[in-house]
């Protein structure tokens, strides 16, 4: 079965942090490089960050570099992304998927619920 499942969104102020949550099914997860994606209001889905299965290299977006952290845990099919200094330009609804690194688009069509990540200034 395929599933991913987004946590850890909320409501945070200007310079606030948080950290996300995504579990995803051995079917996705496994042997795949994984990614964060967001869509804002009226906006189209957009590419945050990625990371590549095994040797774990990094890649993100100019607008979050520095400031947010992909991470994944292969043992529990689990792929994380720290968000610091966080603006309210990155207030989103918040996605995983498996990523082509050479484009940097998602695999696939399916899509997880999302979680809500909103920064009030």
């Amino acid at each position: 079965q395929v599933q991913l499942v987004e946590s850890g969104g909320g409501l945070v102020q200007t310079g606030g942090s948080l950290r996300l949550s995504c579990a995803a099914s051995g079917r996705i997860f496994s042997r795949n490089d994984m990614g964060w994606f967001r869509q804002a209001p009226g906006k189209e889905r957009e590419f945050v960050a990625a990371i590549r299965w095994g040797r774990n290299s990094t890649y993100y977006a100019d607008s979050v570099k520095g400031r947010f952290t992909i991470s994944r845990d292969n043992a529990k099919n689990t792929v994380y992304l720290q968000m610091n200094s966080l603006k309210p330009e990155d207030t989103a609804v918040y996605y995983c998927n498996a990523v082509y690194l050479a484009t940097m688009m998602p695999v696939g069509g399916y899509w997880g619920q999302g979680t809500q990540v909103t920064v009030s200034s």
